[in-house]
Parts: C-alpha cells; structure tokens; sequence
C-alpha cells in the first residue's frame, strides 16, 4: 500500500485520523545476521503495522539491507519502505535499487540525504541534498515517496522557518509524506504541524518516536540533533540510570497518549531493533 494511500483519511497534512496508524524502524545488524530481527519482526507484526521502514547504517555508513535481505523480509508480509540516502548512493546505484526495490513488489521508500562522513563533503555527492534526490527518483519510478521533517529544524538549518524552506523543496519535488525526527516535547509537534501548514505544505506528518533506553543515549541525541529533553527526563535518568529503561518506557506511553489525545494518531517507532519495549508502550496505549 503507498503512503498515499496509508494516510488518505489524514486533513490538510496534519495527522488527524480516528484510526491509529503504527509502523516501525528497524536497521541492518552490524554482523549482517538479521535471524534475530526476524523474530523481533514477528513480534513487531503483531500491532498490525501500516509499514516497517529499513535504515542504512548510521553516520553514512554503507551496511544496508541487501536483496536477499529485503526479500525475506517481504516475505513476512510487512509493507516495507527502504531508505535511499544521498551519502550512501551514487546515481547508478539508485537506478538499480529502483528496479530491485519494484521488482519485489515495494510501493514506498524513504528519501533522505543521510549523515554525512567526516571524510567527504557534499561536493562528492551525486545529490547534495534531498529534494534532488527525491526529483530523481520521482522521474524515474512511480515509487511513493517519504522524506524527513525536524520539529526543531535540522541541526544545519539557521532556524525553523529556514528548515521549512528546505522541507517545501522535497513535497514540490514529490515527496507524498513526511516522517519526523524524534522529539520530546509535544508542543514542539503540534506547533510544527501548524507552521508547515501555514507554509503551505499539504502532505500527511507521521510523528517519529524514540523510546529511551539509556542515559548514554539521550547524550548522543543531543549531541547529533536539535531535540530538547524535557528536564524532568533528565533529572529522573541522571538520578536512576540503572532505571532508565522503565524511565523511558514510561514517558514514551505518556508521550503518545498525550499526542492521541492530540489528534495525532499516525505514531512511527524508532524500535533500534527492540520489540520489548515497544511492545510494551503499545500494550498501554491501546
């Protein structure tokens, strides 16, 4: 099912809809065994996902999902929606992931300019950023397209109204949804909502959540993008880390009871291959 499709029900690009729509992120082992994402996978199915979306490594790293791994992966009836970055494909290479990607069946993907390496520059990039690469592939397939949108604006970005800017670039382009970074703070959501539709922007905003597992995480987040952390998180993580998990499993059900009550039901989890805490957020929410 394209995302146009997932999200029809969706008004004037906020994320109102009386039935809630789940997908998950996962992203490729570092040893390339996905046995195990298998049956984190298998557990994930069970919340009846409208799509599971397939990272690359981080910070451009080139360990991605390979066919056979995509194809196994499809087997399990998931509707998938791989990511294609600026950082770790060259045109070429982008052509032939097109033709694999179709070729199983694939509606969606994820368009995105990715992390760029300390070792290049974006001069050495085919797509220096991701609205050309969105324009790409729009040209070249009939793939449903998703890109990224940043509650606080990207961490490049001047400001918010700046980051907008950009974010208009990528729907013109083709993009038909957009998948947020994580955050903490919902007002930060409801208030971008409202900006990218005042900016004209008309395409569904899926609201990307990040369950925290650890206080180490939190300092890598804020250290990689603009996310604020409510203090209170803070003080309970810096006093209780050996409680973090319980920590974070309960802010993330208060977050997206908060964001339903909100009138935001189309929730995307950043699983970082875990089902058990995921799980558990979705067996309290709903």
């Amino acid at each position: 099912m394209e995302l146009s499709e997932i999200y029809q029900n969706n008004c004037n690009g906020a994320i109102w809809d009386f039935s809630p729509k789940i997908s998950f992120e996962i992203f490729p082992p570092k040893n390339g065994d996905i046995s195990n994402l298998f049956e984190e996978l298998r557990i994930l199915k069970r919340y009846n996902p409208v799509l599971v979306s397939l990272t690359y490594g981080a910070s451009g790293g080139l360990n991605r999902f390979t066919f056979e791994n995509l194809k196994s992966i499809r087997d399990l009836e998931l509707n998938l929606m791989p990511h294609f970055t600026c950082v770790s494909m060259l045109k070429d290479e982008i052509e032939k992931h097109i033709t694999s990607v179709e070729n199983l069946g694939i509606e969606n993907i994820l368009a995105l300019r990715g992390d760029i390496p300390d070792y290049m520059t974006d001069k050495e990039l085919d797509f220096a950023h991701a609205n050309e690469l969105v324009e790409f592939i729009q040209a070249k397939t009939t793939l449903s397209i998703g890109v990224a949108g940043y509650p606080e604006g990207h961490i490049e970005s001047k400001n918010l109204k700046d980051d907008i800017k950009y974010l208009k670039k990528k729907v013109d382009a083709g993009a038909s949804a957009i998948f947020t970074q994580l955050f903490f703070d919902n007002d930060k959501l409801y208030r971008y909502i409202e900006t990218v539709k005042n900016s004209g922007i008309n395409v569904p905003i899926v609201a990307g959540i990040m369950p925290v597992r650890s206080f180490k995480q939190i300092q890598k987040m804020t250290s990689m993008a603009k996310v604020t952390i409510p203090a209170k998180l803070i003080q309970q993580l810096g006093k209780y880390p050996e409680e973090a998990l319980k920590i974070g499993t309960e802010f993330a059900i208060n977050q997206c009871e908060n964001l339903i009550e909100n009138g935001v039901n189309s929730l995307h989890f950043f699983t970082l291959n875990h089902s058990d805490q995921v799980s558990e957020i979705l067996n309290n929410i709903f």
